[in-house]
């Protein structure tokens, strides 16, 4: 049975990635950068001769079909507004289920493609949130979590594929996150979110309608599957040390394991369709380590080589012959492979980069770590300019990620390269309060934001200043979501700190964004409160001083803001408010808005004209020169 990963809520996170040297790159232009193409999942069809992804090939993402013999794509939903991203076939009859929102709200419905080309929408509510949860294991139910009956929890349906009727199996009336089913449906894993780092794991049961606590100790606890005869029930906690480690609980004694454990964060772990083969995903140091072990040996599934290669996903074929990869490097986008188990053949079925993009103008990442204000190792991805010399000094960015607790990581983001490839070095800083550095570090901003996480950010600064390449004069800040907040926390708390600023649809009044979190984060709300503050106590004071938005006045150097208009998340009036508020200072700010856009930017004509936009902004008030 082919089952997702249920994820608690997030700000945006944005990834990244560095260089060899004394060479003088090509320099190219944002639509080249934007004839890569991202591509994403790689569901196999029921015979294993296809595999469905989604990709943006067309401007917005669509669905596509990918021949494993020979490599051919075709594309099968041709949307010119709305993003659609594949899901999985239907195991009975090898239609496709797809889902897609509307402008980028996040009210994700999901649609069936039947195969005589008429669409479907199977959670037609017109607030329903819906997400894919797999399928029964007699391939007769279609899984999904809805949050129609309240838009605040999400309830558990099973649908049948022959009328594609809904029944609810799970009423969620405590807000717990539903992240777990077993094979026979009686058991249920469910996640309670108590605070940003700190969460609880129960199992349970329809028939008995008992619930068991598996969470014995504080920490982050999150669900990892069911054996294939429900035995065994598998989850990842950190509780009682610095990082995440997988475990088993026994279901009839109540016995617990721990199955594998490294000196790094366990992302997820799953087993294939009939538990020959275990997938443990390890966040190490930024980057992805996958490790693919054979059940009945405990081997560890070798394969070939490729070079600057970072395994970001695998999906096995239910026959466990064939094996899905998705495989990125520093300076070429996502790109899927297939492995043989039998031939041993590793197959590349893609090519996502742009063949006009020589990848030796490109930059690799390099992880680097520097000492905060208070002695604090903070940890960065360094991307340097292969044109940077002591002679040849180049203006720099300090980067932030989204959140909070997100993470800076290694692999391809296109804006970067971008950037750079234009003389700009980029340090994209994880500042205490990141995550996959422990939990101690990650717990070290909670109730200090705009303070410690921002200082880290200006000893950041302070380091790239040492670089003898770097021109010490012009550097400025750039982040989306939290990381557009800490933005213009740095243009309004530390005015001198940096030339410029550049906000991607950051918040900046945490007293609105904390009041108007959206329905369907209920169960995430009360976390969110306990980390940054209650809006609704005495705690609208403190985040009132955190707020840029009530200390424009201190804002003195140029700012650009770029903002979706269906932002559900940071909403646009945030951006609005604080534009008009540093254009009162006589202040250079330019503002981009895109009607078609939420909490990320995805058709490719919005991110061309943005992201050209920055460049041309960074090339104005930071370096001083026109291109």
């Amino acid at each position: 049975m082919r089952k997702l990963v249920f994820l608690l809520p997030a700000l945006f996170l944005l990834a990244c990635t560095q260089t060899p040297e004394k060479h003088v790159p090509k320099q190219y232009s944002i639509e080249q950068f934007y004839k890569n193409t991202r591509i994403g999942g790689g569901a196999f069809s029921n015979d294993e001769t296809k595999l469905l992804v989604s990709s943006d090939e067309s401007g917005i993402f669509n669905v596509y079909e990918i021949t494993i013999a020979d490599g051919s794509k075709q594309q099968i939903t041709h949307s010119e507004e709305e993003s659609f991203f594949a899901s999985d076939y239907v195991p009975t009859t090898g239609e496709i289920i797809y889902s897609a929102d509307k402008g980028g709200n996040e009210i994700d419905h999901l649609y069936l493609l039947k195969s005589d080309g008429s669409t479907v929408d199977l959670t037609p509510g017109e607030n329903e949130k819906a997400q894919f949860a797999g399928w029964s294991d007699d391939d007769q139910y279609l899984y999904y979590v809805s949050n129609k009956r309240d838009p605040k929890f999400f309830d558990f349906y099973k649908m049948d594929t022959e009328n594609w009727e809904a029944e609810m199996i799970y009423q969620n009336d405590e807000g717990l996150n539903i992240s777990g089913i077993s094979h026979n449906e009686r058991l249920f894993g469910l996640n309670q979110t108590i605070t940003t780092s700190e969460s609880k794991l129960f199992l349970y049961n329809r028939d008995t309608e008992k619930t068991i606590e598996i969470s014995d100790e504080p920490g982050q606890y999150s669900s990892s599957g069911f054996s294939k005869d429900d035995n065994f029930f598998f989850y990842i906690t950190n509780a009682g040390k610095e990082f995440a480690y997988l475990m088993q609980y026994e279901i009839a004694t109540g016995k617990k394991t721990a199955l594998f454990e490294t000196n790094w964060d366990v992302m997820y772990s799953y087993l294939s369709e009939n538990e020959k083969f275990r997938v443990i995903a390890i966040n190490e140091d930024g980057k992805n380590t996958l490790l693919v072990k054979n059940n009945a040996t405990n081997e560890q599934v070798d394969f070939p080589e490729i070079p600057d290669g970072n395994i970001v996903a695998v999906g096995f074929s239910d026959s466990e012959e064939l094996l899905r990869l998705t495989i990125g490097t520093s300076k070429a986008p996502n790109n899927i492979y297939v492995y043989n188990f039998e031939t041993k053949e590793l197959k590349k079925l893609t090519e996502t980069r742009n063949p006009e993009i020589d990848p030796q103008d490109l930059v690799s990442a390099e992880v680097v770590r520097f000492s905060s204000f208070d002695g604090t190792e903070i940890p960065a991805i360094y991307y340097k300019p292969l044109m940077a010399t002591e002679n040849n000094q180049v203006p720099a960015l300090v980067w932030v990620h989204g959140g909070p607790g997100g993470q800076s990581r290694t692999g391809y983001f296109a804006l970067i390269q971008y950037l750079v490839n234009h003389g700009y070095a980029i340090l994209a800083v994880n500042n205490r309060g990141s995550s996959g550095y422990g939990k101690t570090f990650y717990k070290m901003d909670d109730r200090n934001h705009g303070d410690k996480d921002l200082k880290d950010c200006i000893w950041g600064k302070k380091w790239l200043q040492e670089q003898k390449y770097i021109d010490a004069e012009k550097i400025g800040i750039i982040g989306g979501s939290y990381g557009g907040y800490m933005t213009m926390a740095a243009m309004a708390f530390t005015p001198d700190e940096f030339k410029v600023g550049v906000n991607i649809f950051g918040v900046t009044n945490w007293l609105r964004t904390l009041k108007s979190i959206p329905p369907y984060w209920e169960s995430f709300r009360q976390a969110l409160y306990t980390e940054l503050g209650d809006p609704f106590t005495e705690d609208s004071v403190r985040l009132y001083n955190i707020s840029p938005l009530f200390h424009a006045e201190n804002v003195k150097n140029p700012v650009m803001v770029l903002q979706g208009a269906n932002d559900p998340r940071v909403l646009q009036i945030e951006s609005d408010e604080m534009v008009e508020a540093i254009k009162a200072n006589n202040v250079p700010v330019e503002y981009v808005i895109f009607p078609d856009e939420g909490h990320g930017f995805i058709k490719k004509e919005n991110e061309i004209k943005g992201y050209s936009d920055i460049l041309n902004f960074l090339n104005k008030y930071l370096k001083g020169t026109t291109e």
